[in-house]
């Protein structure tokens, strides 16, 4: 079955210029040129990616990411943004975003971030040797994708997700912000390292009893981080 793919741009060139490349690639694609359309699809249709323009009339990509995400939806979400908007980058993060890809792209460089979000995004039970994890408060369900905290669930975007199934996968192991960049997004250690910080802060917002003070996701100074092996 083909993965199917939903392009949110305004750009009727872009949008159509990208339809016919994913399509040649195997994808299925359906498209939306504003926010409320882009939202309407997302959530009552299944996708395996969506990719979403931060600028969009009728409501901003960014918008439309954070309502996916209160909604419950982990689907990956690749955002597009102007060059050099750094903190539309931050942002995107912290509301649930995935991956970005500034304008204009290279081709080739887009289909293999899509490539990546979506091989991320499969969950294999071979991948360790217990589904179901539980650290203080929290139960994580690998084979599930469900995560709980005191018996309530936890929503995570599916990059968050995936981070901290590599956290479990390597518990009580610190991990360089280098190695999880690499091995969590596929990037090369240069490309924009925050995204790890981001992520972990996120993280620890929903997980953690006081995010100031982890207890879960523990900071080694001038390391990394690591998973509490306790």
């Amino acid at each position: 079955m083909n993965e199917r793919i939903l392009l949110v741009e305004d750009e009727q060139t872009l949008r159509m210029t990208l339809t016919d490349r994913l399509c040649s690639e195997g994808y299925e694609v359906d498209s939306a040129p504003d926010g409320d359309c882009g939202l309407k699809k997302a959530t009552k249709e299944p996708f395996d990616l969506v990719i979403l323009d931060v600028m969009l009339p009728r409501k901003s990509g960014l918008d439309v990411c954070r309502e996916m995400r209160a909604a419950g939806m982990a689907v990956p979400v690749l955002m597009l943004t102007a060059r050099n908007q750094t903190v539309d980058k931050v942002v995107g993060f912290k509301i649930g975003g995935d991956d970005y890809l500034s304008k204009p792209f290279d081709t080739l460089e887009l289909m293999a971030r899509i490539e990546a979000l979506i091989r991320r995004s499969r969950i294999s039970p071979r991948d360790t040797p217990s589904n179901i994890h539980t650290i203080g408060e929290v139960r994580i369900d690998l084979r599930g994708t469900v995560v709980t905290r005191r018996g309530e669930s936890v929503q995570l975007s599916a990059r968050e997700f995936q981070l901290l199934r590599y956290l479990v996968g390597n518990r009580g192991k610190t991990l360089s912000r280098a190695e999880i960049l690499r091995e969590v997004w596929g990037y090369r250690a240069e490309t924009f390292t925050r995204t790890v910080d981001v992520h972990i802060a996120s993280l620890r917002q929903k997980l953690e009893s006081d995010a100031k003070q982890p207890s879960l996701i523990l900071t080694v100074l001038g390391l990394g981080y690591k998973l509490s092996s306790d």
